[in-house]
């Protein structure tokens, strides 16, 4: 690749045009299907008050299948606009080639980000516009990151449902430790995908037969409900808070496959209070909402765990809804238990940042508007 100071070229007004504002990453240095027909050309700096801006750069690319790269580009260009505007970046496509144009770092790590998924496209793997917005999250945490590895890989995947994979580089660790360790905590905010991954991989150890059955429990202590106010018996009384456990395996198995699977029992539901005394063998168990258990509640419930079995523990320790004990503080189990178990070996412990969130961009931006509105108050 050369450089040199001329400004970078101006594609012309028939190409569909994108542009965005903000990211790290190099050049790719191989190409499959995607040939750099064009070296970068850089501009000279521009000045800004206070400093020097980085170099600008324009990458074109060549993609030689016209379907393939359509379904890489998305309809109306969705792909390119979104990696556009996540990356701060003018980008320009006519017919297979694309022309990427901006911050020399950014620059490169599109055309990285281009060049790995359209050979995914290639090799068979069906991608949506918003994964070029996972992918882009994940090169900026790692620039050298194997996105086919990770997309490639999938949790689970069903023939008449969704195939499910790793969206972020924490998620791609949590489902390692999932299916390596005898037992993964899993902290974090809402939206990373802990519970959601939590699920697949233990209908994919069910259906592999790993394991027998699949159990889920969650404490009942939410905003202030009591059991007592809601009808039926003690398992009718939790299956409310279950339901995010319940929208899980019903967006990866129809319902009426999920609903005999529960007859039979090889999904359980089993309330938190009903797991003091029991064994759990050749079963995989999902504890959610673990940060509103208490420390005693925590140790019966880890103490639980037989032969042949796995456990995901998943807790957002900012939202703990335990009462509070005198002088604020609250006790919570899970909280505790990262502590305590933090060293032993056989356990897997991933915190989940606000970048692993995904979330419909919208809901990502309601976050963040909220966040600043409450910073101000």
């Amino acid at each position: 690749m050369t450089k040199n100071n001329a400004p970078p070229h101006h594609p012309s007004p028939s190409r569909s045009f994108a542009s965005g504002s903000a990211g790290v990453g190099a050049p790719v240095s191989g190409f499959s299907g995607a040939d750099l027909i064009t070296p970068p050309h850089l501009s000279a700096p521009a000045f800004f008050e206070g400093g020097v801006a980085a170099p600008q750069a324009e990458y074109s690319l060549n993609f030689d299948d016209a379907a393939f790269a359509n379904e890489l580009f998305g309809p109306h260009n969705a792909g390119l606009n979104l990696l556009a505007e996540r990356a701060g970046l003018h980008i320009a496509s006519r017919g297979g080639t694309v022309t990427i144009r901006g911050e020399e770092g950014r620059a490169g790590m599109a055309q990285n980000l281009l060049v790995q998924l359209y050979a995914l496209i290639k090799s068979g793997t069906r991608l949506q516009p918003r994964d070029i917005d996972h992918a882009w999250t994940m090169l900026e945490q790692r620039p050298d990151a194997d996105l086919k590895h990770i997309f490639k890989d999938a949790v689970f995947s069903s023939p008449l449902r969704k195939t499910v994979v790793a969206k972020s580089l924490n998620q791609r660790a949590y489902v390692d430790s999932l299916r390596e360790k005898d037992m993964t905590f899993a902290v974090g905010p809402a939206g990373t995908g802990k519970t959601y991954l939590a699920v697949a991989v233990a209908l994919s150890m069910l259906l592999s037969k790993r394991v027998r059955r699949i159990i889920l429990t969650r404490p009942a202590v939410e905003a202030g409900e009591r059991l007592g106010f809601l009808p039926g018996d003690m398992a009718e009384k939790v299956n409310p808070y279950l339901r995010p456990l319940y929208d899980a395996l019903h967006d990866m198995l129809d319902m009426e496959k999920v609903a005999g699977m529960m007859e039979s029992g090889v999904i359980e539901i089993a309330p938190l209070a009903f797991m003091r005394g029991r064994t759990l063998n050749d079963a995989f168990i999902i504890l959610d909402e673990a940060q509103n258990t208490t420390p005693e509640q925590m140790k019966m419930f880890v103490t639980r765990l037989g032969f042949g079995s796995r456990m995901a523990i998943t807790g957002d320790i900012t939202q703990i809804d335990l009462p509070s004990l005198p002088g604020g503080a609250k006790r919570s189990g899970l909280v505790e238990a990262l502590d305590v178990l933090k060293d032993l070996e056989g356990i897997g412990i991933i915190r989940f940042e606000k970048a692993d969130v995904i979330r419909h961009p919208l809901v990502g931006r309601i976050v963040q508007a909220y966040d600043g509105y409450q910073n101000t108050r």
